[in-house]
């Protein structure tokens, strides 16, 4: 179509233009092309003859496509929706009942996956109860305790679960308990002399107070072996104090001892807890500092274990087996030691041993006045032996109050086992 306005002609025969104006003839053009476009049929896709031959087939068929015209009826979603509020008001309250209980409790939880059963859940021989869950073990030691371990579960002790009603229940094992702490250099000691000589240490503790053959009465080889046997009367005093125990040297100053005549272990675990640390010391030294409690379980011996030539002391007999009594006591030992590691350079001393410069021991639960070298626990069952105790009453294993004797004590009683 052109875009140019028809030329009329006037009644005198000239062609004038018309009246209306070029603007609009141009716009009047423009829309009347478009509008010839729009309208003009146009081949359907290839994709919109497969749609429309579906859907007839469909509405051949009496089927209608999917979608919103096939839904439910909208009456019929709301009984739906009526019925699921219903349900979820019925589980609701017990869910909401479930999840408060857990919260206040969640050992009530299968497995107890957040750690929060019991301490007297305990388990098997070495303090814990058979086929049940262990009791949380304490962290380290680090620092000075500053009160006494809390009143554990009211409990009697049995050969399966030796430290039963005790918070030893919780303490570690035996020499894997006693944790020497990383070495550095000290003075003009180097690291690995300072990791040597709390090495000793440890084996002296260990010496002295969990090998088998020091608990049943033997010399306590390992123990000595440390000793820097140039300190003046240390070493002569305590083979004396083996050789012949009496009050004035008692062998029970530096190690525990049974006789296993009288008892034998209740099993083979030792409950240890205490710490060590080191410093450098007044004497060019390595001054190392040990403060450790032991709790020894144990069991009557049975008259017939007496033979001649036998001292072993050994694990806990079952009932009826005339292997003794099941009755279980335990006995406290509480050790400070202060040792001490010289400059051979600067003083009479062998290179890499050790020398005593504090012993301090408090024993709990044995007989008083008592000066054959060993510790005498007291049962229940059995009629006292020893002086009746005169001392005051103390907790054993209050570790926060310190031990510091003055060779005048008078025995005393213990608040529990």
């Amino acid at each position: 179509m052109s875009d140019k306005q028809p030329e009329g002609a006037g009644e005198s025969g000239e062609f004038k233009q018309p009246s209306v104006p070029d603007d609009v003839w141009e716009r009047f053009a423009r829309d009347t092309e478009r509008d010839i476009r729009s309208s003009a049929p146009k081949e359907p896709s290839a994709r919109a003859r497969m749609v429309t031959e579906r859907l007839r087939q469909k509405d051949a068929k009496g089927a209608q496509p999917e979608g919103w015209r096939t839904g439910p009826a909208w009456r019929e979603m709301d009984g739906r929706a009526a019925r699921r509020r219903r349900l979820w008001a019925i589980l609701g309250v017990p869910v909401a009942i479930a999840v408060a209980l857990v919260a206040v409790k969640p050992s009530l939880l299968p497995g107890d996956p957040f750690g929060t059963s019991s301490d007297a859940s305990s388990g098997a021989s070495s303090g814990t109860p058979s086929g049940g869950a262990s009791a949380a073990a304490l962290p380290a030691e680090t620092a000075p305790p500053t009160a006494a371990p809390s009143s554990a579960a009211p409990d009697t002790p049995t050969l399966d679960r030796p430290f039963a009603g005790s918070p030893a229940e919780r303490w570690a094992d035996g020499a894997a308990a006693i944790v020497v702490p990383k070495a550095t250099p000290v003075g003009t000691f180097t690291s690995a002399q300072v990791a040597a000589a709390l090495k000793h240490a440890k084996t002296l503790l260990v010496g002295a107070n969990l090998a088998p053959g020091t608990l049943r009465g033997e010399r306590p080889e390992s123990a000595l072996a440390v000793l820097d046997p140039k300190q003046p009367r240390m070493l002569d005093d305590v083979n004396s104090w083996l050789r012949a125990p009496g009050k004035k040297h008692d062998p029970l100053m530096l190690f525990s001892r049974f006789d296993p005549a009288e008892v034998r272990p209740a099993g083979d675990v030792v409950k240890v807890r205490g710490r060590t640390t080191f410093k450098a010391g007044a004497h060019a030294s390595v001054a190392i500092h040990m403060d450790y409690t032991f709790v020894y379980a144990l069991i009557q011996a049975s008259k017939a274990s007496k033979a001649p030539g036998t001292t072993e002391m050994s694990g806990a007999p079952t009932e009826g087996s005339g292997g003794g009594s099941t009755e279980v006591a335990r006995t406290i030992v509480r050790r400070v030691l202060d040792l001490e590691l010289l400059d051979p350079r600067k003083y009479q001393a062998t290179p890499g041993k050790l020398s005593i410069t504090r012993y301090d021991q408090d024993l709990g639960n044995t007989a008083c006045d008592v000066y054959d070298g060993f510790l005498h626990p007291q049962f229940d069952s059995a009629a006292p032996t020893g002086a009746p105790p005169t001392g005051p009453t103390t907790d054993p294993y209050d570790r926060s109050r310190g031990i510091e004797h003055s060779g005048t004590e008078t025995c005393g009683t213990v608040s529990r086992t």
